[in-house]
């Protein structure tokens, strides 16, 4: 195993079924990435007007951020035909939420 390449670990990791697929997934990832980094500083203006970086608008931005994330990555998803690998990426990130709330109420 210590000579596969990151990019097979990945498609072994992700059970994927090519490199090109890692590959797209990847890109997903990034656009993703750089929509919500695009979108921050209009969505904190809008949240706190001209000012646009008060305490209170960040802290609503990242509660926000996180579905809105959610959504973009599978719309990117869909539109690099990727859907299904995301909506089940997002179904295990939710589980593993859910499931660390339950163990803190324990």
């Amino acid at each position: 195993m210590a000579n596969t390449s990151w990019m097979e670990r990945l498609k072994q990791r992700w059970k994927l079924e090519s490199i090109s697929q890692v590959i797209i997934v990847l890109i997903v990832f990034a656009c993703t990435g750089f929509t919500v980094l695009g979108i921050k500083k209009p969505i904190l203006q809008f949240l706190a007007g001209e000012n646009g970086n008060t305490t209170l608008a960040s802290i609503l931005y990242y509660i926000f951020i996180l579905p809105l994330y959610n959504v973009i990555l599978l719309g990117y998803g869909f539109l690099l035909g990727q859907f299904t690998f995301f909506w089940e990426f997002e179904k295990r990130s939710v589980g593993r939420i859910i499931s660390a709330f339950r163990k803190t109420k324990k």
